[in-house]
């Protein structure tokens, strides 16, 4: 009797654990996402690739302040599953329409140790990967609260290959460092003397997304979704057992987060997949927002775009109006200073631009510089720097209005809040009225600088709120906006589908100033920031060397010509920039035809090869158009790209337009070298594409008639 007592009891006791055990699988049954309480009912989940380990069991739970923390002392209250798998489609995107399928698990969790207080987890499990977020229920006991810190782990498997930038609240403007988790040193980024507001956090900090790859070859990255009303996540790596723990910006006086119920944090996110292309293709961070707020989108359009803005950061010309050091916004008398004959933004100059860009078709022109107030701010942690609607005495709003209707092109506002937000959100109204009366539709901002109010990062709540009311204000003026040094993108462009771009990441002017952004630095970007969503990554830049504008200068870009062709196809956008001067696309106007063809908004999307941080070959179709356009890009090692054509229609023929890199092209010893081949092409056909070190290819890919076809060779 005392063996079956035994036995009763293990059995009794087996029973009790599998009953707080969930599990999940996936649509395609890749994916198990099990749940299940720890023998201290400390929330946990775990997730396995078939009969692979990919996150081993970690805790899941929120420290708050003065109260009882969501960490331990659960029970299960409720477990609800379903199954969903509907379609929609974007109002602009990389393809026409996106499926979102996922099983749901929802669990209800009372806590026992404080008056049953109800917190719920729930996950989505996709096909290449799951979302997880907290939410609290309105309820007794629990209405407003502090986070004081979010305890999120991500067990992994082993010392994975990372491609990372250093744990950072203020800035997301680093080179990638590629090394083993284990060799992570994010101290590096305190020496980074060209960005200019950095708080790294410390030596074992690293931000999200991270992409990384085991020893047996599957592809992880950790992210976030829907970041809303609740600051960005940064990871803490455990190097002795690499347990990843989030960890969220404080806002002056330490504290992370003011919620009130119902509360829900943003989504935590894990990709999963044995094919570095599935998670290029991935949707999941999209299908994890809420749909559009915003009813009548008639109005977005992408945008392809010119503009002031290189030639001043390869010093051709200014910001500045005038060299002076100290200047009151509504109390300095602009036209007594002396001008110094460097500012770009001036009348005369504008029209150029216009003038140009209507003569190749581009859409808008972006100019900088244009307002007063920027002679002295920089570094000084102004607080008021611009007003958003008084130009300089040489930039005559009035006439460059008509001018640019009279062209058929439209101006891009430029507001540079120089990170003093309290000013911009005062004069936001004003300024975005002032663009009505302008014809301005839409609006590149800027945060360069330690933000105001004094204390607060780019990345904690009340900026990552800012951040929405300046797309949600800007939609009801019909504005579109693009915004640089933000929070990174989190997949809220489909919410808000006027926020068109962000920066959020080492943009290409880096390459003008700086040690620049080294060759493989494109071939990661889709694989970490690109995940959010599109970037004004400002490609296309013909004269690679900066000596071109100073012989002493040593700076230059990191790729061949060929490389920045390729760019509009590898690094999404729906607004892009040709950021050079239009003088050295006059000097190029063959291979600039390219950037006139390329399309800015697609119908679909094939990753044809990839591997994060060496290549990427992808293809593209053009919105309501039988037109692909390829890009091809590696990094510092030259090889070949191999594209099977067999998403063209089959039934039909095509001439293959390749702009490639010359036999002799480098990115360090001769960037500039290319070469334009014509060919038939079909569904059958397998380009191969030589890329040179930091090199690229870039194709467009048209229908063609039998006239068209006359005199070119079959590839």
């Amino acid at each position: 009797m005392k063996y079956i007592s035994v036995t009763l009891c293990l059995l009794l006791f087996a029973a009790s654990v599998l009953a707080q055990s969930h599990s999940i699988q996936s649509p395609n049954n890749k994916l198990t996402l099990t749940f299940s309480l720890s023998a201290e009912d400390e929330p946990t989940y775990s997730l396995n690739f078939g009969k692979k380990p990919v996150v081993l069991p970690g805790k899941l739970g929120i420290e708050i302040k003065e109260q009882t923390s969501f960490l331990k002392g659960f029970k299960i209250e409720k477990m609800e599953t379903s199954l969903i798998d509907v379609s929609w489609d974007p109002v602009w995107g990389e393809v026409k329409t996106i499926r979102n399928n996922y099983r749901e698990m929802k669990v209800t969790l009372a806590q026992t140790s404080a008056r049953n207080r109800t917190m719920i987890l729930v996950f989505r499990l996709f096909d290449e990967g799951f979302g997880f977020r907290y939410e609290f229920p309105e309820q007794d006991f629990l209405d407003h609260f502090v986070v004081t810190d979010e305890k999120t782990e991500f067990h992994l498997t082993g010392d994975h290959k990372a491609f990372w930038i250093p744990g950072d609240f203020d800035t997301n403007e680093y080179a990638y460092s590629e090394t083993k988790l284990s060799e992570v040193d994010a101290e590096i980024g305190r020496r980074v003397g060209e960005i200019f507001t950095r708080s790294v956090i410390s030596k074992d900090f690293i931000q999200t997304p991270v992409m990384m790859k085991s020893a047996d070859g599957l592809y992880i990255n950790i992210f976030e979704a829907a970041v809303v009303n609740y600051p960005a996540m940064c990871l803490h790596i455990n190097k002795e057992n690499f347990l990843l723990t989030s960890t969220i910006a404080p806002d002056p006086v330490g504290n992370k987060a003011y919620l009130q119920t119902p509360a829900r944090t943003p989504w935590r996110v894990v990709f999963v997949s044995d094919k570095a292309a599935d998670i290029l293709g991935s949707k999941l961070i999209l299908n994890l927002n809420e749909p559009s707020k915003i009813e009548d989108v008639s109005w977005i359009k992408p945008v392809k775009y010119i503009g002031i803005w290189w030639e001043l950061h390869v010093g051709r010309s200014s910001w500045n109006y005038a060299d002076v050091n100290n200047v009151r916004l509504g109390e300095t008398d602009w036209k007594s200073l002396k001008p110094n004959g460097r500012h770009g933004a001036t009348t005369e100059r504008t029209k150029y631009y216009i003038d140009f860009a209507a003569e190749h078709g581009f859409d808008q022109v972006l100019v900088e510089g244009w307002n007063v107030g920027w002679e002295d701010w920089f570094g000084r942690w102004k607080e008021e720097v611009f007003d958003f609607v008084t130009p300089y005495p040489d930039f005559d709003v009035a006439e460059l209005q008509k001018y640019a209707a009279s062209k058929g092109v439209k101006l891009m506002m430029h507001h540079e809040t120089s990170a003093s937000v309290t000013n911009y959100e005062r004069r936001m109204d004003e300024a975005f009225s002032f663009m009505n009366t302008y014809g301005y539709n839409a609006v590149k901002t800027g945060y360069v600088g330690k933000i105001i109010p004094r204390g607060e990062y780019h990345d904690g709540q009340w900026m990552t709120n800012h951040y929405v009311r300046v797309v949600e204000k800007a939609a009801k003026y019909k504005i579109m906006v693009n915004a640089h040094e933000p929070v990174r993108p989190t997949g809220l462009h489909r919410t808000w589908p006027n926020w068109l771009a962000c920066e959020a990441a080492r943009g290409n002017e880096f390459n003008a100033w700086s040690q620049g952004n080294p060759p493989f630095h494109e071939t990661i970007l889709p694989f970490t920031r690109l995940l959010g969503g599109p970037m004004d990554y400002t490609p296309g830049i013909f004269q690679i060397k900066m000596s071109f504008y100073n012989p002493d200068k040593k700076e230059q870009v990191h790729t061949t010509l060929a490389k920045q062709l390729a760019l509009y196809v590898t690094l999404y956008s729906p607004l892009q920039m040709a950021a050079d001067l239009p003088e050295n696309y006059e000097a190029k106007l063959d291979a600039f035809q390219f950037i006139k063809d390329v399309a800015v908004d697609w119908d679909d999307t094939k990753i044809l090869e990839a591997e994060p941080g060496d290549y990427i070959t992808m293809a593209r179709k053009a919105k309501g158009k039988e037109v692909w356009y390829l890009g091809a890009i590696t990094d510092e090692n030259a090889r070949t790209a191999t594209a099977l054509l067999s998403f063209l229609d089959p039934k039909q023929t095509y001439i293959a337009t390749i702009y490639t890199d010359a036999s002799d092209a480098h990115w360090e010893k001769n960037p500039m070298a290319y070469r334009i081949d014509k060919y038939v092409v079909t569904g059958k056909t397998v380009l191969k594409l030589k890329l040179a070190a930091g090199g690229g290819a870039a194709v467009s890919i048209h229908p063609a008639s039998t006239d068209q076809m006359k005199g070119l060779k079959r590839y």
